[in-house]
């Protein structure tokens, strides 16, 4: 008998971030005005505090609430349009600039990034260039 349920719950992917901060609503809500995400799911964590799942563009980010204890930073790359709506609209829920929205010929993207109020680094681009992997690493190499 072969087992043919996924590892991978519907609606996630391989990878989710999860984002531990000492307020869990203040985080969803940076990101829902920040990304547009969407809260799915609410329940109590394990250690006492909450867990939330938001949606952004079609990935899930899992944030846990952890009061009275400091948060643990992460570092989360997005690709999604709009870059520089975003960043604005980042900096409006609180954030701090790490970097302005830039065309970046190295990459073939459109970047800015920028801390959320618990110190996490987001950094959120949009293909302007399609080009090969191959171009890409002549690119980061220096020779094109």
């Amino acid at each position: 008998m072969t087992n043919r349920l996924s590892p991978v719950p519907e609606g996630f992917h391989t990878v989710t971030p999860y984002l531990m901060v000492p307020d869990a609503d203040r985080m969803v809500g940076f990101m829902e005005q920040t990304f547009a995400a969407e809260e799915t799911f609410r329940a109590r964590g394990s250690a006492g505090g909450t867990h939330v799942e938001v949606r952004v563009g079609d990935s899930m980010v899992m944030i846990g609430g952890l009061p009275g204890r400091d948060p643990q930073p992460a570092a989360i790359f997005l690709y999604m349009g709009g870059v520089d709506d975003i960043y604005g609209r980042a900096l409006a829920a609180g954030a701090t600039p790490i970097e302005e929205p830039e065309d970046r010929h190295s990459d073939g993207d459109r970047r800015a990034g920028f801390a959320d109020p618990f110190g996490n680094s987001w950094f959120v681009a949009q293909r302007i260039e399609d080009i090969s992997r191959e171009e890409l690493q002549e690119r980061y190499d220096g020779r094109a």
